[in-house]
């Protein structure tokens, strides 16, 4: 490859034994730049990969002095190996795993009755996400918000019961035979974290730094006094904050440089793109690359279209085969699946045991509170979908979908597609403009605020082309307050 101005200087300043943070836009090269960084050098490295499938294409393009890994086989080959019969264990419902540490009883909070089944799920998950975090010790931080009980009195009753029986799950975990709570991958890179590794390398190159969660940065930021670091990444696309992952390279130590020559799309896609950066309050601006001619405008046939929500793609999965579509949905439709269950579940009088709806006895509970509770305004597109075509309906869509690799059209939320691009992507209309906020003063002249998660999705979002982006749900930017001018149309 022939580096660019930017590319060149960080390999410049990596030769010099400097810390590094790469900004790296939407398709700019990020992980050619570290191979390039590789080759300048002889030392051992390492590169720690967002996943397996980013870690194995890795590995053919980085030298040989160069180990491309994901955190967890790290962990897995220092300590996880020990809990491989543990893995393997059978499946085991929640609940039961709940009787065993002691959570034999239902917990009455307000007007609600939290059963055993919800306790017992709500400490399993108080443990994942207390694995997710560097934080020594699980407290009440960690517990699950339940829909039903956001109120924080309500909560703080919550995970002052859980927390007890979540530190009884974790001292289980320890243990290297078979016991009480099934074991899995987080498991073991977490007890890994907590011996403050050291790796043995010097250098290392982390892949997705904006979506890092804490306990790998953690390791990673504890490895500086004996290995140089370099982090990539795009602080713009961090979209997964709600699931704890953080944007570790905004506050890293060490000399920051940009990335800002995409080579997936053309000036036109990037001027758009920058539009959404824009109202981000990013710094990064992308320039496109001029033998790309990248066109927006409508595509009747699109290779991918982009979804806001789950609920999103399968109401475009549903229309799609309709239209006698062969349709692949990313991330495979097990989600969804379960999604319609529950609501089938509700509907038909039964409690639902889904995270998501496990407090609602009735599905006209459920409508109640989508309808009219602040909290549950997310819940109404999967409410209305349900009422308009039925579970059975949902569940057969599911059951229809075939492989990407055979598909006409993929279909993909716009957080699942986060890494991957197509010729041509369409923006599914569940990218609404922002709707004034229900509570508080606001004018009713004044054009609500878009918020900046929102904006940093919707860049990922518009990203994904190549060569045509029918921006349909997004195209109401071109009326947002504080926008830059549209591209000229082409």
């Amino acid at each position: 490859m022939n580096p660019t101005d930017e590319q060149t200087a960080a390999a410049d300043a990596f030769t010099a034994g400097e810390h590094l943070a790469l900004r790296a836009g939407a398709g700019t090269g990020k992980t050619s730049t570290l191979a390039l960084l590789a080759h300048t050098t002889k030392s051992r490295g390492r590169y720690l990969a967002y996943n397996r499938a980013i870690a194995a294409d890795a590995q053919t393009r980085f030298p040989a002095t160069v180990a491309c890994k994901t955190a967890h086989s790290l962990a897995f080959a220092a300590l996880g190996h020990r809990y491989t019969r543990r893995l393997n264990a059978p499946r085991r419902p929640a609940w039961l795993t709940g009787q065993a540490l002691g959570l034999t009883k239902p917990l009455r909070i307000g007007t609600r009755e939290v059963s055993q089944r919800a306790l017992s799920n709500a400490a399993l998950r108080t443990v994942a996400r207390y694995c997710h975090t560097a934080d020594v010790d699980i407290s009440r931080c960690h517990v699950p918000r339940l829909r039903g009980l956001e109120e924080p009195g309500y909560h703080a009753e919550l995970a002052d019961h859980l927390v007890p029986f979540a530190r009884r799950a974790w001292i289980d975990l320890q243990h290297v035979d078979d016991s009480a709570v099934r074991f899995d991958h987080d498991h073991y890179l977490k007890i890994w974290a907590l011996t403050r590794p050291r790796i043995d390398a010097d250098y290392l190159l982390l892949d997705e730094a904006q979506d890092t969660n804490p306990v790998v940065e953690q390791v990673f930021l504890d490895q500086r006094e004996h290995a140089q670091l370099v982090m990539v990444g795009d602080s713009a696309q961090a979209i997964y904050h709600w699931r704890g992952a953080k944007d570790v390279m905004t506050g890293f130590d060490g000399r920051h440089f940009s990335l800002t020559q995409s080579f997936r799309f053309g000036p036109h896609l990037a001027a758009e793109a920058n539009r959404w950066l824009d109202l981000a309050g990013a710094a990064l601006r992308l320039t496109g690359t001029e033998a790309i001619s990248t066109e927006l405008g409508p595509v009747q046939r699109p290779d991918a279209v982009l979804c806001r929500t789950n609920v999103g793609a399968m109401a475009q999965v549903m229309q799609l085969m309709s239209a006698g579509h062969r349709v692949g949905l990313v991330g495979g439709g097990q989600g969804l699946h379960l999604l319609a269950r529950a609501a089938q579940d509700l509907k038909e009088g039964r409690r639902t045991h889904h995270p998501e709806l496990v407090l609602f006895t009735t599905w006209g509970d459920l409508q109640d509170y989508a309808t009219h509770d602040p909290g549950g305004c997310d819940l109404q597109p999967l409410v209305d979908l349900v009422d308009t075509h039925g579970p059975d309906a949902i569940l057969s869509a599911v059951a229809g979908l075939v492989p990407e690799n055979t598909a006409d059209i993929t279909v993909s939320t716009a957080h699942k597609a986060k890494g991957r691009e197509w010729a041509s992507v369409r923006i599914a209309d569940d990218f609404g403009p922002p709707t004034p906020p229900a509570d508080g003063p606001h004018h009713p002249d004044a054009p609500p605020a878009i918020d900046d998660a929102e904006a940093r999705l919707a860049y990922v979002a518009v990203t994904r082309t190549r060569t045509r982006l029918d921006r349909g749900g997004l195209s109401w930017i071109d009326h947002a307050p504080d926008s830059t001018p549209p591209p000229r149309p082409r």
